[in-house]
């Protein structure tokens, strides 16, 4: 049996920004539920695995889309992100649940999600249902899904935990 070249499995949910309205195009006349989750994802973890599972039971078909290294650079930190995007767009790909990986280099996804018009977009707790996404995503008869947030399970969290281990 020939063996896939890891680069080949992941190129195969890909989809560059400037592709996206034409997958969702044809996702739209297959009948396909569009579901997106966006964030940073860096330094994966298992309450990053819940949201994403449960993103992807929302619908048929769901667009996880990442903020660029230079997008997180500007709302987060210059420190930064921690994993660099070509290795969290692999590990995003790798999840059998997620159907298509994206990226947007803004702070917010808010333009991205004007180009999908997803039927229902996912956020976790910490930003509630009136987050910054909620009125493109209403706008065009859209919902919102909130996920709870797993105590103790947040990048941040996990940081200061290692941090703190070093000393």
């Amino acid at each position: 049996m020939k063996k896939k070249l890891w680069s080949e499995e992941v190129s195969k949910k890909l989809v560059e920004p400037e592709h996206l309205e034409e997958l969702v195009a044809t996702q739209r006349k297959s009948q396909k539920k569009i579901v997106t989750l966006n964030g940073s994802f860096d330094l994966m973890h298992a309450g990053h695995l819940q949201m994403i599972y449960e993103a992807s039971l929302q619908g048929d078909v769901l667009i996880l889309a990442l903020n660029t290294d230079s997008s997180i650079k500007r709302y987060k930190s210059e420190k930064r992100p921690i994993i660099p995007l070509k290795y969290r767009l692999q590990m995003m790909a790798a999840i059998s649940f997620v159907d298509y990986v994206t990226w947007f280099d803004e702070t917010d996804p808010r333009a991205l999600l004007e180009k999908i018009r997803p039927d229902v977009h996912v956020n976790g707790s910490e930003y509630g249902p009136n987050c910054i996404e909620a009125d493109v995503v209403k706008k065009h008869g859209g919902s919102i899904y909130i996920v709870s947030k797993i105590p103790g399970l947040s990048t941040s969290e996990i940081i200061q935990k290692i941090v703190s281990c070093e000393t």
